[in-house]
């Protein structure tokens, strides 16, 4: 397909503003993930809230995302949904956007065996001409991709060019690389694992830290990549702490507290999201400070 998958992806949050999406604080964090030297950006995934923004806002949210990027970064749309009927007219939808490939989550709930999951991705695959990135993540949806299945999908739909692993596994992880093409991107889905991920073959990390600290990310992930892995693990153990801070509660919870904290966004989620505990608020700013400057963060 021509898109080349490599280096740290940032799962951007929507920030809000009175209840609606707030598109100029998104410029202003694309802004910083371009300063980083991220590679891109992913819009509409389960860090930006995606399930409780209307189809509408979702349009909005990625269109604020691709101007802003401006061709600088690459840009992956969320599409995915239980329904494959409904993930066919989404990526039809976002290709009028101008991103650059989709993200689809495998279908949540409703718990499809491996020959579902099979038909689903190629169904999906067949009606799209944009690159997909498949998102692995049995937490959130209940059924894991086996790398058989993960195999058989990308033999026979070219089209997929990578997979977004948030299985925890390393093992998994492992056999994905050995048994999927050289080409086929494996990023890891969990800041935690980028160093065992590119470690046992990775091409790189979709990052939920990388809201915050998007440089450390960048850095970490190119030196992996380069094989400097004594360097990487340094990076790795002095992000450990706060890795471990913005998943204290249910994500996106404490990454947007983190971003609020830094005044670069309002305080606000939407149902049935919700703020953190002051206890946890208190535990996050202990490590944040660490990180950032937060005696010069302004109002967001």
């Amino acid at each position: 397909m021509g898109l080349r998958l490599e280096g740290a992806y940032t799962a951007l949050v929507t920030p809000f503003k009175d209840g609606a999406v707030d598109a100029a604080k998104i410029e202003k964090l694309v802004a910083l993930q371009l300063k980083a030297g991220m590679t891109g950006i992913v819009a509409c995934g389960t860090t930006g809230e995606t399930p409780t923004l209307s189809e509408d806002e979702q349009d909005l949210v990625i269109r604020t995302i691709v101007a802003a990027a401006n061709g600088r970064m690459q840009v992956i749309a969320g599409t995915g949904s239980n329904d494959t009927r409904h993930v066919i007219e989404r990526n039809k939808r976002v290709a009028a956007l101008g991103v650059d490939a989709v993200l689809v989550v495998s279908p949540y709930y409703n718990k499809p065996t491996q020959e579902g999951l099979y038909r689903h991705f190629s169904a999906v695959a067949k009606a799209s001409y944009l690159p997909i990135v498949i998102y692995n993540i049995q937490g959130r949806t209940a059924v894991n991709i086996e790398p058989a299945t993960l195999a058989r999908i990308v033999k026979d739909n070219p089209n997929v060019i990578g997979v977004k692993e948030s299985s925890g596994n390393v093992d998994q992880m492992t056999q994905i690389a050995l048994e999927l093409p050289s080409g086929f991107a494996m990023l890891s889905g969990d800041d935690s694992y980028t160093l065992p991920c590119i470690g046992v073959g990775g091409k790189g990390v979709i990052s939920t830290v990388a809201n915050i600290v998007p440089d450390l990310m960048v850095e970490l992930t190119n030196e992996a990549l380069a094989g400097k892995m004594m360097d990487a693990r340094a990076l790795h153990q002095k992000l450990f702490p706060l890795i471990r801070a913005i998943f204290i509660e249910t994500n996106p919870g404490p990454v947007k507290e983190a971003l609020a904290m830094m005044g670069l966004i309002e305080r606000e989620w939407r149902l049935p999201m919700v703020g953190i505990s002051e206890a946890n608020q208190a535990k996050l700013r202990g490590v944040l400070k660490d990180f950032v400057d937060l005696s010069k963060a302004e109002a967001a």
